[in-house]
């Protein structure tokens, strides 16, 4: 019988191979961040310098904490409410906590790729015309007050011209999870990991043979060596490797607890750790690489024509970028936004399982209701951003959940394992019992002292950043209700299934 077919008889989803997992861990921790967030900053945090603390804070931060997650989660065989549960009775709010986080910013995600579905059709006959940045905000998004934040709270209707693409990539996504870990999570992940890495090749490759492509790696690459001595340097490095490797999500518990018995631990986080700082490493080639042409072109400064990362370059700078090559212009649309809806697909599916994973566990749902409930609550929720104040929205729920949802999260799974419970030198013994590579005394000692320190420091850098400037100049009003809104709302939604269980089992003992 094979590892699938036992899984099915125990009721219990199972990978198929370990490929299959590698792949569906990488799809996971390469999303829309790697194409539209690194690049821009290593261009602010010192260029090719920042290589220095990137790769720092990867094997003192991202690496250990991937390891402990696929440890608890193979350790348990359970997603993070019942592992965190098993270490600890009165921690099982943090498993939720997390699965709650995950759920929320699944939410928005999926939005963005119905965004970049949009996009690939508007690529033929580039339909953007010359005012991207009127065009996203006004024609396509239809953000209120023409996006001057004094339209914060003017929700207005829904834009169908945006529902359409992101009812079309829910139900892509639902597709995907209703068919399971195997069939459906590890399939998907064996096709668009390939071809997403040819997408990104044909986008370098193209990206630097364009004239002035050297200007802009010049600008990325050149390092700035002082400014290693800047904390903020240091505090974004961490920062991105945090959120680029899918760390406190709940989503590698989850993912880790599919796995055979015999699997090798240490070596998988490592595969998908340099996996996903080589696609980071190449996306920023072909990213600032097409920023020089445009300078070149607009005979702008490439400091001027980078002042951007995350959503507007890649729908306002990338479509400037698109109108200006000197052919095929709609065949590298279609590329360029076709990466990152295949990016951001394979992240979307694996920000969902944790929750589907939980609430199979706590409720003994088969897959298809738990499916059915996870999807159909955040498509739901989903519909705020399809609004004409959904940039708004959007936006804010992002930039709260990231700094005070996952980070916090983070810094209390860390205190809980290495602090609390003490269960480093546990965990440790079994990666090394299955694993080739064994860990150490870095892996123990990055997680008690490095990490937390990191991450509390993260923690008040942002919250003293949220409270003397306002994010965005977006009215406080907005900030509390939506940035801070969201973040308790996920704390308390913890604490309320957290107590479920606990008073079943008071009345069971009863």
């Amino acid at each position: 019988m094979s590892d699938v077919e036992k899984a099915t008889t125990t009721g219990r989803d199972q990978w198929g191979s370990k490929l299959g997992f590698l792949l569906a861990a990488m799809g996971s921790a390469i999303g829309l961040g790697n194409i539209w967030r690194y690049p821009y900053v290593v261009y602010e945090n010192g260029g090719g310098a920042f290589l220095i603390p990137y790769f720092v804070a990867i094997a003192t931060a991202a690496l250990p904490i991937l390891i402990m997650e696929y440890t608890l989660g193979h350790r348990f065989r359970s997603g993070a409410p019942h592992a965190f549960r098993e270490i600890r009775r009165g921690w099982e709010w943090l498993g939720w906590w997390q699965v709650l986080v995950a759920f929320l910013i699944s939410t928005y995600y999926v939005v963005i790729l119905g965004w970049c579905l949009a996009y690939c059709v508007y690529s033929f006959g580039l339909q953007w015309g010359d005012d991207t940045a009127a065009f996203f905000i006004g024609d396509f998004l239809g953000t209120s007050a023409g996006g001057d934040p004094a339209g914060f709270w003017d929700v207005g209707g829904l834009r169908w011209n945006v529902l359409v693409p992101v009812v079309i990539a829910w139900v892509m996504v639902y597709a995907i999870l209703r068919r399971g870990v195997a069939r459906g999570i590890e399939v998907t992940a064996k096709v668009l990991m390939p071809l997403l890495v040819v997408l990104l090749l044909a986008l370098v490759v193209r990206g630097v043979s364009l004239d002035g492509a050297t200007e802009g790696l010049n600008v990325l690459f050149t390092p700035d060596f002082g400014a290693l001595g800047d904390a903020g340097v240091w505090i974004a490095a961490y920062g991105q490797v945090f959120f680029s490797m899918s760390i406190a999500f709940s989503i590698m518990i989850a993912y880790a607890s599919y796995l055979p018995r015999r699997t090798d631990l240490t070596n998988s986080a490592f595969v998908v750790g340099l996996s996903n700082a080589s696609f980071e490493f190449l996306a920023a080639i072909g990213v600032f690489a097409v920023l020089g042409f445009l300078a070149v072109a607009t005979q702008s400064a490439v400091t001027e024509v980078a002042g951007t990362g995350g959503v507007g370059l890649a729908f306002i700078a990338f479509p400037q970028i698109i109108n200006t090559l000197p052919g095929l212009n709609s065949v590298f649309g279609v590329v360029f936004f076709g990466a990152l809806f295949l990016a951001g697909v394979t992240s979307a599916v694996s920000i969902m399982e944790p929750g589907i994973a939980a609430v199979r566990e706590k409720f003994h749902l088969r897959r298809t209701p738990a499916v059915n409930w996870i999807c159909g609550a955040a498509a739901l929720v989903s519909l705020l951003y399809v609004t004409q104040g959904g940039l708004f929205y959007l936006d804010t729920a992002d930039r709260f959940l990231n700094n005070f949802g996952l980070v916090t999260c983070g810094l209390a799974m860390v205190v809980l394992v290495a602090w609390v419970a003490k269960e480093l030198d546990t965990l440790r013994d079994h990666a090394n019992a299955v694993s080739y590579i064994q860990l150490g005394a870095w892996w123990k000692y990055s997680l008690m002292y490095v990490t937390p320190l990191l991450l509390g420091t993260m923690t008040i850098y942002n919250l003293w950043t949220e409270v003397t400037t306002p994010y965005s100049d977006y009215p406080w009003s907005g900030l509390v209700v939506v940035g801070w809104g969201v973040v308790a709302l996920t704390l308390v939604g913890a604490i309320t299934l957290h107590q479920v269980r606990k008073s079943h089992e008071m009345h069971l003992d009863g």
